[in-house]
């Protein structure tokens, strides 16, 4: 029993030592951002896209906004109850990629089912909408958990760009095929626009499942404890959970900077997920929010790239401030936007700081968090990240409600953004830092 014990230590270690040739790889890095390629599909055609588009005209009729801010939420609540759980579990087993794999696969087939829910159905749209945003959230924190496996601290920024900026290009692609096939329905054999978008749907889930396989196949992560139960992990996991919520009250600046993160990314998270059906409201036609849509994913690719170039040149945190001042001044230019070319020139602005922020806000938290926690602490950015998208759908939706005008629900967003960069501007990163490596020598 020893020997047994004995020999799987040495292939751990054997294992962990092949994790370390591995990190800055071409083929771990490419590997992992193109599960960003993969999943982006879902943000855009789905999530960003056709479904608010689909939702008002072909599944439910009247008051869609309403609908939608409240089932982002519910995906939202759900999302942030599982991720710090399933992170602490994932540190244990070593199962980051068995648990992305399970999560993307509930994304792939919820996502592939919306093919089949008939007119008047939006009851089974929005639970399969739900599930979907829960399959692509949740795997989402697995997918951020392996980074660190697969970068050095000095890469960690640029290889966190290439991935959204990945995501942008193979999600845009995608987007670009499905507006086709919406726009000239019979040129591709397709009864008409309604079916052009059910198959879109469908080729999302195709997408996401074939450009997951090279996380799956090609990024290795390390090793830890041998013969580790699903029921000890989860035992253990709900120890570890417990004990993160200790070791964040000593970590000030990880704590401080998630609070600034919950505030602003929600502003980010709420504009992506609500901006179709905030247009539609508004009188904007189908094809010009679609286009808008591109224009964003585009402008988006090479953007992320740049703003990362532009956060070595100012530093990454006074990057994302900038970030977050870009974004307060085009939520309020929205909420007095008129005329179309506005829709436009805000789609343009978007796409420069949208890749931007979402990057270098992951890659800043790997640097204030304990390397040997990743996937714990990731499971806390997530949660924070998913329940922040509870508070802007619904604010959007509540203050609509009570005013009766839209407009003034998308300019409450504007006060997530002004909180989220006061609490950030007070995180010192280089004793965050220093924080980090003195708890681990500590433990």
């Amino acid at each position: 029993m020893g020997e047994h014990i004995e020999s799987d230590d040495v292939k751990t270690n054997e294992e962990n030592l092949q994790l370390q040739s591995a990190i800055d790889s071409k083929k771990s890095i490419l590997s992992w951002s193109f599960y960003d390629w993969a999943n982006s599909a879902f943000a855009t055609t789905v999530m960003a896209g056709f479904f608010p588009l689909f939702f008002e005209s072909y599944w439910a009729s009247g008051n869609a906004i309403t609908v939608l801010g409240y089932s982002n939420s519910i995906a939202s609540i759900i999302v942030a109850i599982l991720a710090p759980f399933l992170g602490a579990i994932a540190d244990r087993m070593s199962g980051k990629k068995k648990f992305l794999f399970t999560f993307a696969i509930l994304g792939i087939l919820t996502t592939g089912g919306l093919n089949f829910v008939a007119a008047g159905l939006w009851q089974w749209a929005v639970a399969l909408y739900i599930l979907g945003t829960i399959g692509f959230s949740g795997a989402n924190i697995f997918y951020d958990s392996l980074l660190p496996s697969v970068a050095s601290e000095r890469k960690i920024d640029y290889v966190s760009s290439l991935g959204f900026s990945l995501g942008y290009i193979g999600g845009g692609l995608l987007f670009v095929l499905n507006v086709v096939w919406y726009l000239m329905p019979e040129t591709f054999g397709f009864v008409d626009e309604a079916q052009a978008i059910k198959v879109s749907f469908l080729s999302v889930a195709i997408w996401w499942a074939v450009f997951s396989i090279p996380i799956i196949l090609f990024v290795k992560e390390s090793k830890t404890e041998s013969g580790m139960t699903f029921r000890k992990a989860i035992k253990e996991g709900l120890q570890q959970l417990a004990e993160t919520f200790r070791d964040i009250k000593h970590l000030k600046y990880v704590g401080l900077f998630l609070l600034g993160y919950w505030f602003y990314i929600d502003g980010v998270d709420t504009i992506i997920r609500m901006a179709v059906a905030y247009g539609t409201e508004l009188g904007f036609t189908g094809e010009s929010l679609i286009i808008a849509l591109l224009m964003v994913q585009f402008v988006a690719f090479p953007g992320t790239l740049l703003y990362n170039l532009f956060a070595k040149k100012i530093g990454v945190k006074k990057a994302i401030l900038v970030a977050i001042i870009a974004y307060g001044c085009i939520t309020l230019l929205g909420a007095f936007m008129a005329q179309q070319w506005h829709f436009y020139a805000l789609a343009f602005l978007i796409g420069c700081f949208q890749g931007g922020i979402q990057a270098l806000s992951r890659s800043l938290y790997s640097r204030l968090i304990p390397k040997a926690k990743a996937a714990q602490f990731y499971g806390f950015f997530n949660m924070l990240g998913k329940f922040a998208a509870v508070i802007g759908p619904a604010l959007m939706a509540y203050i609509s409600d009570i005013t009766g005008n839209v407009r003034y629900g998308i300019l409450s967003v504007l006060s997530l953004f002004i909180l989220g960069g006061i609490i950030l501007y007070f995180v010192d990163i280089e004793k965050g830092e220093k924080m980090a490596d003195e708890f681990l020598e500590a433990k």
